[in-house]
């Protein structure tokens, strides 16, 4: 591998304008297609095949233009007074009569006419009915409504608009993400201290995510995409972007500060820390990409788009950086460095030999594993207690921000006709008994009305030949309740006298299932993330010990992160010191991808450390010194990496979509625990308890596994021989 990174490198490196110019060729074209073939998005998140959605398809054949999407106008009364009031009640007639002559409507209902008024009078809704599912209907849905509702507004009503028909499309990028990347442009420079130099993973990284995210944009013209693929493409492509360039740049200056010539150093840059790199980011790549295990076609969407971005930022790291390096030459470098480097280049001075500091907090650690290993461990732990709590579930209506329309609606509805009003359970009963049909229907819908938590159960509603009806049910409790979630299971539990069968649909329903169905299939994803850790790490470091302690760093980050987001999330805890406001069960998908993408960027971060900590032990040195100054070597670069990779994604929770907030803080949170407590603490204390033995591996496996170096080709090597240090010999003795 490396000697193949090594010619890609030095290709880039060579003919620079020509890899520049190709890729402002492919970021011209894939924006242009984006903007010819881009259409709106799709929120509806369903599992097909589960109960819910299979009722959902048999409503739409059985009534006829009731299975596109719905939403509410939601209209109340100023205080003190009721919609009976002549003005009101003809303002609403007239702007019922505007929405049912607008495109696209296939009926808008009166609601003194539906009974949609709330028995105080203060409240009523217009219940309107599209022929397309929300995904696709035309961007201007809510502009129509609200001009159609413009009358009702004259008369000083307040109408606010709630359901999926009138959300607005969210915007990709904002200005948490911008804050997010100018934290990481300080990161960079404290880091470099060199203009040029913090801006080149920048230059690299926005140019994977401008193709990856234009790509994932221009896709939706064809597939059916949620938009928090294309968030969760540009949160993960600008992160990883900026760290895989930033490891590569680090070796690149290390380099010439020893007096290596600038191509010569970046394609040797490419050759070994390019590895890591592509090791890092394939791990990234094939956890995203195994989402599709779950069988759940949103959640393989979410994975595709953020892994074929990952791809493109490991490609930029090892094609654009080089060329964009080799056109920077040595102002990569800090002012009074430079001069000396050009000297020792040109043979005139001796080069700077680029020995790392002594880590003090590497040695406080090797001197004391087993005390700082078990305080970790228990740190950790403690903050993974609240997931044993952890509920999923996806959030309704009122987790939009407080001045929202949708929120402000479900508010009304609540008041005026209670909380479970914002989830009505939709059931469709069938029946081919014409004669004792309709009563055994009936039967069933008192049956319904016994169960628990149940406010209301509408009368069946017959469809045109009398093979199937329609009930309504409206629980006591929010959509997103534990309750909610119990009615539904006991609906499903009622027993159907005869020949009736039922199955139970609707939003809250569909959500349940989407819930269920993640949570049943996280076992065995996560089950195939951890052989694939093992396999990979026992590849790459042949060795038994490291790929078990990398996977228990890898599960007490998952654990402490879930700890975290159960705490802030659902139990309200620091709430508002994150700009929380709305507090529930944790978003059902966040789990899985946050398996898939934590277990990539811890991977990254063992790799980095650890690869470094092994070309040490390969050169000769013994076991603590090889963990000190490899940690050495690459420490300031990772607390580098973890700081922006965190700041990109804490960015993100300024995002008023709790969906987008959560991601943010559940992934910002693991780069943190996992980059410093887990790799930068844990791991050089585990490595100084194993020792040795740390890089054992059986011969038999030996001969079986194959060799990939990350630390460049063996032949290439300096073998250092040296007196182990003093801690060495006392390792030694101890053992």
């Amino acid at each position: 591998m490396g000697k193949v990174l090594h010619a890609i490198g030095a290709f880039s490196a060579r003919r620079a304008w020509a890899v520049i110019v190709a890729w402002i060729i492919l970021l011209v074209g894939v924006g242009a297609a984006a903007a010819a073939f881009q259409e709106p998005t799709d929120d509806t998140f369903s599992i097909p095949g589960t109960q819910s959605i299979e009722t959902y398809e048999k409503y739409g054949e059985e009534f006829p233009g009731a299975g596109g999407a719905t939403a509410q106008i939601v209209i109340a009364a100023p205080e003190g007074e009721t919609l009976a009031d002549p003005d009101a009640t003809a303002a609403i007639g007239e702007s019922v009569a505007a929405l049912n002559a607008t495109d696209d409507v296939t009926g808008a209902t009166d609601p003194f006419q539906s009974m949609a008024v709330a028995p105080d009078g203060s409240v009523a809704y217009i219940s309107v009915s599209y022929a397309e599912d929300a995904g696709q209907l035309p961007d201007g849905a809510l502009d129509n409504a609200t001009e159609a509702a413009q009358p009702m507004v004259d008369a000083g009503l307040q109408v606010e608009y709630a359901g999926t028909a009138f959300t607005p499309q969210a915007p990709t990028g904002g200005a948490g993400e911008v804050i997010g990347m100018l934290v990481a442009i300080v990161v960079l420079y404290i880091t470099l201290r060199a203009v040029v130099a913090a801006a080149l993973p920048f230059v690299t990284g926005i140019a994977a995510v401008g193709v990856g995210v234009g790509s994932v944009t221009a896709l939706t013209g064809f597939v059916s995409l949620p938009s928090t693929a294309t968030v969760l493409a540009l949160m993960l492509g600008l992160a990883v972007g900026i760290d895989y360039s930033l490891f590569i740049l680090a070796r690149h200056r290390s380099q010439l500060l020893e007096g290596m010539e600038n191509k010569e150093s970046i394609a040797k840059a490419i050759g070994t820390s390019g590895a890591a790199v592509v090791f890092a980011g394939a791990t990234v790549i094939v956890a995203l990409v195994a989402l599709f295990m779950a069988n759940i076609p949103f959640l393989t969407a979410m994975g595709n788009a953020a892994a074929a971005t990952v791809a493109l930022a490991v490609i930029a790291a090892l094609t654009l950086l080089p060329a964009v390096m080799s056109l920077a030459g040595n102002r990569i470098l800090p002012k009074k460095m430079r001069a000396q480097v050009e000297a020792s280049q040109n043979g005139t001075a001796e080069p700077v030999v680029a020995e790392p500091n002594t880590n003090r907090w590497a040695r406080f650690v090797t001197n004391r594993p087993a005390t700082v290993l078990i305080a970790g461990i228990v740190g950790l732990g403690i903050i993974a207690i609240p997931a044993a709590d952890l509920r999923l579930g996806l959030p309704s209506a009122a987790s939009q921000p407080e001045e929202s329309t949708g929120y402000k609606a479900y508010e009304l509805l609540a008041d005026g006709f209670g909380p479970g009003f914002n989830g009505p359970i939709l059931v469709l009963a069938e029946t081919d008994d014409a004669a004792d049909g309709p009563a055994n229907v009936a039967a069933i819908g008192e049956d319904f009305a016994e169960i628990d938590n149940v406010a209301f159960v509408s009368p069946p509603v017959p469809n045109a030949d009398g093979s199937a009806y329609l009930f309504q049910i409206i629980p006591t409790t929010a959509p997103d309740s534990a309750e909610t979630e119990q009615v539904v299971h006991d609906i499903r539990e009622v027993e159907a006298s005869g020949d009736v069968t039922f199955g139970v649909t609707g939003e809250t329903a569909i959500q349940i299932d989407v819930s269920e169905g993640i949570s049943a299939a996280l076992p065995g994803y996560l089950a195939v993330v951890i052989g694939l850790a093992l396999i990979l790490l026992l590849i790459v470091f042949r060795s038994i010990l490291i790929p078990i302690k990398a996977l228990l760093g890898f599960l007490l980050t998952l654990a402490a992160t879930t700890g975290m987001l159960v705490a802030v999330f659902q139990w309200g805890w620091l709430s508002g010191l994150f700009g929380v406001e709305y507090t529930g069960p944790i978003v059902a998908f966040l789990p899985i991808i946050g398996i898939g993408i934590t277990f990539g960027l811890s991977m990254d971060y063992e790799v980095f450390l650890v690869s470094r900590m092994r070309e040490e032990h390969l050169s000769g040195r013994g076991a603590k010194e090889s963990i000190i100054r490899g940690y050495s070597h690459t420490a300031r670069v990772v607390v580098a990496a973890a700081l922006i990779m965190g700041s990109v994604f804490f960015g993100f929770m300024l995002d008023d979509d709790v969906i987008i907030k959560s991601i943010g803080f559940a992934l910002a949170f693991a780069v943190l625990f996992d980059a410093f407590v887990v790799r930068m603490t844990l791991v050089p204390a585990a490595m100084a308890l194993m020792g040795n033995a740390a890089w054992w591996m059986p011969k038999w496996l030996q001969k079986i596994v194959p060799e990939i170096h990350l630390e460049g080709d063996p032949e290439d090597r300096k073998v250092i021989d040296v007196e182990p240090s003093k801690d060495d010999k006392v390792d030694a003795g101890s053992r």
